[in-house]
């Protein structure tokens, strides 16, 4: 495999698809893994050079199928976006063990046992300058989020973790860093305009028009800012960077 080689996962719809594309645009031979395979398939065919893999990234022993796919088959790794993300809004009283427990699972245990599958990948391949990256949020930097408690304890875990791994995986020359989106424009965003509005007994449209306010950019932000930013923490430009937590938000939150 002469190309670089690059693993998304969560990445059959929104920001995990952007960043998929964002990768096979910067020239790299993506494997485009989602819990429903079919929405992976249908992302791949639209790429230059892809493969589709099922993957739910709950189960560590699925991420490392996908790890040993790659050593079979492409026998390099590059780059790990660890992107697959779930939310659920609700008050903080009434969320219950249930809840909690698959948001923890998916955000949280899910990056961390993925992205070590692809730790694990790159220094068996003996990878060079090899890139790990976790979508976090801006739910990752201030509490002050509503009705997302469980979401912000997941994504305050996630920048905790990619410090973490930044410090030991150094010595095998593995980059990690995480990226924190805002308001993104995803079918995630559509659910969540419904729940807020449900919650705060007001329309989608006024939650949407208050998110708005809250971005000084003045829009939503779409899943390509947040993919550009991904693809820059793969380059050159970025060899220097390692356990950064990069807010792409539109000034919505600044820290």
């Amino acid at each position: 495999m002469n190309k670089k080689v690059a693993v998304v996962t969560g990445a059959g719809s929104g920001i995990g698809r952007a960043i998929a594309k964002e990768l096979s645009d910067r020239d790299f031979h993506v494997i485009v893994t989602d819990l429903n395979e079919q929405a992976a398939k249908d992302v791949a065919e639209t790429l230059d050079s892809a493969r589709a893999l099922r993957c739910d990234v709950t189960k560590p022993e699925e991420s490392l199928a996908v790890a040993k796919s790659i050593i079979n088959i492409e026998k390099r790794l590059d780059v790990w976006v660890s992107n697959a993300g779930v939310s659920k809004m609700a008050r903080f009283l009434e969320i219950d063990e249930k809840m909690y427990d698959r948001t923890l699972d998916v955000n949280l245990k899910g990056v961390f046992f993925a992205s070590q599958a692809g730790a694990k990948t790159m220094i068996e391949l003996e990878s060079k300058d090899a890139r790990i990256i976790n979508i976090a949020s801006m739910a990752a930097k201030a509490g002050r989020v509503p009705f997302l408690s469980d979401y912000v304890a997941s994504k305050f875990g996630v920048v905790g973790l990619t410090q973490a791994m930044a410090y030991e995986l150094a010595q095998n020359e593995i980059r990690v860093n995480s990226v924190c989106p805002g308001f993104v424009s995803t079918p995630m965003q559509v659910r969540e305009l419904a729940w807020e509005a449900e919650l705060r007994g007001i329309k989608p449209e006024d939650v949407k028009k208050m998110w708005i306010s809250d971005t000084p950019l003045g829009r939503l932000e779409l899943p390509e800012d947040v993919a550009k930013v991904v693809g820059f923490l793969t380059s050159k430009d970025a060899e220097f960077i390692t356990g950064e937590a990069i807010a792409v938000n539109g000034g919505a939150f600044m820290d």
